[in-house]
């Protein structure tokens, strides 16, 4: 008694296996690109949304580039306009030194040459002294010698009563 083979399309085993793979593939076949799908979608997604907001971000640091650059620029203008102030300040200041030392010089000058006045005149007067002193010391002695006693009372007198109407 022995029983033949049966054929293994004839078992019930075979299809249970056949069935269980159909039954895979289809589920394979039909939700795995689903999911697949839905991974790369939700992949792509987030992607999408890095680089948006890699492009918000690097527009925001152009942005903030172009504030720095402007303020860089606007200072240079400032600092630019401060030298240019200082040097016109400086030349201003200058004009008002030279012309001070200018006007110091000409009052210096002119204080110098009232000096050289005064001292002329001193010494003109100095020496009108000196040569009037000589010139009486002079008459002095010719009359002593040419004017006897009685002579000299009356020149005396004489010479007193013509000073008093040369002072007035």
């Amino acid at each position: 008694m022995h029983e033949e083979p049966a054929s293994i399309f004839a078992t019930a085993e075979f299809w249970v296996a056949v069935s269980f793979f159909l039954f895979v593939a289809m589920v394979i076949y039909y939700k795995v690109p689903a999911m697949i799908t839905a991974a790369l979608d939700k992949r792509a997604d987030d992607i999408a949304k890095e680089l948006d907001e890699a492009r918000r971000l690097r527009e925001e640091a152009e942005a903030l580039l172009a504030s720095y650059k402007r303020r860089q620029a606007e200072a240079m203008q400032e600092a630019d306009a401060i030298i240019a102030q200082a040097k016109i300040e400086a030349e201003r200041l200058a004009e008002e030194t030279r012309a001070a030392m200018e006007a110091q010089v000409v009052r210096r000058q002119q204080v110098a040459e009232d000096k050289i006045r005064q001292a002329e005149t001193t010494a003109i007067a100095e020496v009108r002294s000196a040569a009037a002193d000589v010139a009486v010391n002079a008459a002095r002695a010719v009359i002593a010698e040419k004017v006897d006693a009685g002579r000299d009372n009356a020149l005396i007198e004489k010479s007193i009563s013509e000073l008093a109407s040369k002072l007035h």
